[in-house]
């Protein structure tokens, strides 16, 4: 199950050429990732915060535009013992055409002794409703 947002590509996100700038789509992927943690159950408390950003990552396969209605969906690709990553795919809300691809990886990390800790039970299951099955891949 794929977890989607829309965004609309502002003035200010494009470049001097006209497209969205690469910068923008690592905004576009964080408000992805932080709607998709909080429906998750990992909070929205900043005072809380468990998770740590590891790597992201973005393949920008096709030009976007001012103007443009985007959809950036979300969905688990992996579950570790104290980790996981995301996938996304940004495409646009009309055509459906595939805009970018983006990975990040996040870790269960406890601010006080600044190490990683397991995935509460909790959050692993609510990651596991949304991690793709290896039988979707088959065909890409």
């Amino acid at each position: 199950m794929a977890h989607e947002i829309p965004v609309k590509v502002r003035f200010s996100e494009t470049d001097a050429l006209g497209h969205i700038s690469n910068i923008s789509y690592f905004i576009y992927l964080e408000e992805a990732r932080t709607e998709f943690f909080a429906e998750l159950g990992f909070g929205r408390d900043i005072n809380n915060w468990k998770i740590i950003l590891a790597s992201a990552s973005c393949d920008f396969v096709s030009q976007g535009y001012y103007n443009q209605k985007l959809v950036v969906r979300t969905e688990v690709s992996k579950i570790g013992n104290s980790s996981f990553q995301v996938v996304h795919e940004i495409n646009d809300a009309e055509s459906g055409e595939l805009i970018a691809r983006g990975q990040a990886s996040g870790v269960h990390f406890n601010f006080e002794t600044q190490k990683s800790e397991p995935l509460p039970e909790a959050n692993r299951q609510q990651l596991e409703k949304h991690l793709i099955k290896e039988a979707s891949h088959h065909g890409n």
